[in-house]
C-alpha cells in the first residue's frame, strides 16, 4: 500500500445499489449522497446522516441540522 492510497481509507465507499433504496427513515423521501461530505442529505426533513466506514448512519439522533432548518421530530411507528 502506498502512501497516496492511505487518505482514501478514511472514506470508504458506499454500495451503489444500497443508495437507490435508502429513504429519509423520517420523511421516507429520497436522499442525495454527498461524497465530499460522506453524509446522505434530506432536503425534505433538513438533515444530513453521516457514512461512517461505509455504513449510512440513518437515525434522527446521528444526523445533522442542515443549515436554516429547524429540526424534525422524530416518529415513532
Amino acid at each position: 500500500m502506498s502512501d497516496s492510497e492511505e487518505p482514501d481509507l478514511e472514506r470508504e465507499r458506499v454500495d451503489p445499489k444500497l443508495l437507490e433504496i435508502l429513504v429519509c427513515p423520517l420523511t421516507k423521501t429520497i436522499l442525495q449522497y454527498d461524497a465530499a461530505a460522506q453524509e446522505l442529505i434530506s432536503r425534505a426533513a433538513g438533515l444530513a446522516y453521516p457514512i461512517r466506514h461505509g455504513v449510512p448512519m440513518m437515525t434522527v439522533e446521528a444526523a445533522r441540522q442542515l443549515d436554516g432548518t429547524p429540526r424534525p421530530a422524530s416518529r415513532n411507528p
